[in-house]
């Protein structure tokens, strides 16, 4: 049951669209609308480029996606409200459910398709893929120690009363009537751990499904460091925002 008051957006006839934010993914963008295009039910890719400086824009394009273009990268909250924008451009009144994907799951993003069925069956108003361990090219687990994995989950179940396992999950699937509801989104890398608390927050009902793609590895490199710094300062934010932050550190 809904705790919203919005009143509820008829979609089109059971149709998806996917929303892809992509930054600097020339080299992998292209394979991963071609296999978005697969997904049964889904019948438009919208792909922002959020100010790539590379030919992520053209690519995308003539793989057979609507491209929408940041001139100037705003992040992916941002690459999320512009792609939904853009999609209610072309249903008018009625509306297409709305699936989000990263812009480097390559051929593997026809795994994602399990997240629309509980989406279009009515059992859930958003969807939220756990994906299998990621593992690097040298065999190594991919991913950093779980310090910020914690801290969503800690803040989600402080919030909602549900621990979500994997709650930096970007791979979701929402009915447009809870996507609006979480407008705006919270910003940078807490759009995803404010979306679980604001939607559960609301009645809406929040299912993960287990499916199997594969996103580019990172290691615990410089950069993979900063990345993951950058989450944790996005995500604490979020959660203060939403007067969630949990009583105790998440950290060991």
């Amino acid at each position: 049951m809904s705790g919203t008051d919005l009143p509820p957006v008829e979609p089109v006839n059971g149709a998806v669209a996917c929303v892809i934010p992509a930054k600097d993914e020339v080299e992998r963008i292209a394979a991963t609308v071609a296999a978005v295009q697969k997904i049964a039910g889904v019948d438009l890719v919208v792909v922002v480029d959020d100010g790539s400086t590379d030919g992520t824009a053209a690519a995308a394009e003539q793989a057979g996606a609507v491209v929408v273009r940041h001139e100037q990268n705003k992040g992916k909250a941002a690459a999320m409200e512009t792609g939904a924008v853009a999609v209610a451009e072309r249903d008018g009144a009625r509306a297409r459910h709305l699936l989000f994907l990263d812009a480097d799951l390559t051929d593997t993003a026809t795994g994602a398709e399990p997240l629309i069925e509980p989406v279009l069956a009515g059992r859930a108003d958003m969807t939220i893929g756990t994906l299998p361990a990621q593992i690097r090219a040298d065999g190594s687990k991919a991913g950093g120690h779980g310090f910020v994995v914690r801290l969503a989950r800690s803040g989600i179940e402080q919030a909602t009363g549900w621990a979500p396992e994997q709650p930096l999950s970007g791979q979701r699937c929402l009915t447009r009537t809870a996507f609006d509801a979480a407008l705006p989104l919270a910003s940078g890398f807490g759009v995803e751990t404010a979306l679980s608390i604001d939607l559960g927050r609301k009645g809406f009902r929040i299912v993960e499904v287990p499916i199997d793609v594969r996103h580019r590895a990172t290691g615990t490199d410089l950069r993979g460091q900063l990345h993951r710094g950058r989450q944790f300062l996005h995500v604490r934010r979020a959660l203060a925002a939403r007067s969630a932050l949990p009583s105790r550190k998440p950290l060991p």
